[in-house]
């Protein structure tokens, strides 16, 4: 029993001699140590090089090509590759990758018809959304002049008979697309007695414009506003 347990005991040391050695080596750091990887972390976080025995192992980069390359498709597609429009678009869509012309085309169509809309129903809180404050003040003495001498404009909207992107550039961080707006609408205007003073009631007129819509590149508001219109009749 006696040799038994003098062996045990001299186990007993020698784990616990190697237990702290152990510990000593395995809690020590050098400084030279990997940052834990992260998966949820940026790429960037993480550094650009990783070390392995000593040698500098390079991490894969996210390449970004095939998106560019489909961004550049849709663009084609409004736009004939080389063109300086089609070089104005692609620098728009690289500095902004959210902007799709298309989508945009939409969108600038649809505030066409309710600014058109609202500035014959006199409507300030709408245009307000959707101006910008110089081209709001325009629209607004316009409708107050109207109003001070009792003009009524009568309005239909018949359509849009086509919308074009003819200009697109980056100003101070601030997105400009121009769009050519060809469109059809009846309008009338009136004066406090009801006599027409302008316009047709019975007629469709063509009405061609050269709008400029604008977007804050730093604001999360996907919302654009127009800065600017031109009548080209």
């Amino acid at each position: 029993m006696g040799s038994f347990d003098f062996i045990t005991f001299f186990f007993l040391i020698a784990a616990v001699v190697i237990f702290l050695q152990l510990r000593s080596v395995l809690g020590r750091r050098t400084g030279n140590e990997r940052p834990p990887f992260d998966p949820y972390s940026p790429r960037e976080a993480q550094g650009p090089e990783a070390r392995d025995n000593g040698k500098v192992v390079q991490l894969p980069r996210r390449e970004s090509t095939a998106e560019d390359e489909s961004r550049y498709a849709a663009i084609d597609g409004l736009s004939k590759p080389g063109t300086p429009l089609n070089v104005q678009l692609r620098a728009l869509s690289d500095a902004d990758p959210s902007f799709e012309p298309a989508e945009f085309l939409n969108g600038a169509k649809m505030a066409y018809e309710m600014i058109v809309m609202a500035f014959a129903d006199g409507d300030r809180k709408t245009l307000k959304g959707l101006l910008s404050r110089e081209v709001y003040e325009g629209f607004e003495a316009a409708i107050a002049d109207r109003e001070s001498k009792g003009e009524v404009v009568k309005s239909t909207f018949v359509g849009i008979e086509k919308a074009e992107i003819v200009h697109a550039e980056l100003k101070n961080d601030e997105e400009n697309v121009t769009v050519r707006i060809i469109s059809q609408l009846i309008s009338a205007t009136y004066d406090k007695q009801g006599k027409l003073i302008d316009g047709d009631a019975d007629s469709v007129a063509e009405v061609n414009d050269l709008w400029t819509f604008a977007r804050d590149i730093r604001s999360r508001d996907p919302n654009w506003k127009l800065i600017a219109t031109e009548s080209e009749n």
